[in-house]
């Protein structure tokens, strides 16, 4: 027998598979599927909705809406049995209450929704695009650091409770007008005769602006935070509670145990040591951002001609 040539092979073989694929066709003609172009546009948008996704369900981990989270899903799956069984007047209910619904779940989540929106404006991303040149400016002197550094270190030791509440870029007027005004420089002495027990002005919050002490006796916003631990006080939540509202960073002394906890941003750090609590304070003076900011104006005075 002769062989079979190679041409004559490859042309048997794509005739069946020619074959094959037409009555494939003739099968699944039910079956068309859209043809499919992706642009680099739709990948930014992919990767956009997966990202605000993921924000999404992260935030909702994070807070009490995840409990009621839970809830909605248990009823989202009765609604869809009732669909599925076809039950006329529990679907005409259900229409006629999904206006209502949406509504009650606006009003439900308003906390979790107004922290969401301030979080969001505290972003470096957003922040950065209505930074004012005082900003970047030193927050308070060392001076003003080691004072506050020494008075809580005094105040510990003597397990005398203190609050100080350091002002950044959010105002905390709002705090300061249900205190006392005092207007003094930041010293050890005024920190730890204000927190001295039985004192007209130990109870409430201080609040610092720069090198001076605007007010004492102020009230602060408890935390809700329902992660923080149950042995913390009245003292700790308010500092978390300012910490989530405002950009502000919070010193606690306790009153038990004589322990300086810091508060940023919602989330508190306990029982620092007095290396890491000075660390803190360096980094909340801005003195870094200062000192990059005149390196660039130099960088810059050189090179131009």
């Amino acid at each position: 027998m002769p062989p079979v040539s190679e041409p004559f092979y490859r042309k048997e073989k794509g005739s069946k598979m020619k074959a094959v694929l037409q009555w494939l066709s003739s099968r699944l003609y039910w079956l068309h599927l859209p043809a499919i172009t992706i642009t680099p546009i739709d990948v930014i948008q992919i990767l956009f909705l997966a990202w605000l996704i993921y924000k999404v369900l992260k935030w909702i981990k994070t807070s009490h809406a995840w409990s009621l989270l839970k809830g909605i899903i248990v009823v989202s799956v009765f609604v869809a049995l009732i669909y599925i069984f076809q039950m006329t007047t529990l679907i005409y209910i259900i229409n006629q209450g999904l206006s209502l619904a949406i509504m009650a779940a606006m009003v439900i989540f308003q906390p979790e929704l107004r922290k969401a929106l301030e979080s969001l404006g505290q972003k470096q991303v957003v922040s950065r695009l209505f930074m004012s040149n005082k900003q970047f400016q030193q927050l308070f002197s060392d001076h003003t650091m080691n004072e506050i550094i020494r008075g809580c270190e005094e105040m510990g030791k003597a397990k005398t409770g203190a609050l100080i509440v350091i002002e950044q870029n959010d105002s905390l007027q709002e705090y300061e007008r249900t205190g006392i005004e005092v207007d003094a420089l930041v010293t050890s002495q005024l920190l730890i005769n204000i927190f001295e027990k039985n004192t007209p002005l130990h109870d409430g919050a201080v609040i610092v602006r720069g090198d001076r002490v605007t007010a004492a006796t102020c009230y602060l916003p408890l935390s809700d935070n329902m992660r923080l631990s149950k042995e913390l006080g009245t003292r700790h939540r308010a500092g978390v509670g300012v910490s989530e509202v405002t950009d502000s960073l919070t010193i606690i002394v306790s009153e038990e145990t004589g322990r300086i906890s810091l508060a940023y941003r919602g989330r508190l750090e306990r029982a620092v040591s007095e290396a890491r609590f000075r660390e803190r304070m360096v980094q909340f003076q801005n003195k870094s951002e200062l000192k990059r900011r005149s390196i660039f104006r130099k960088e810059k005075t050189k090179n131009d001609p």
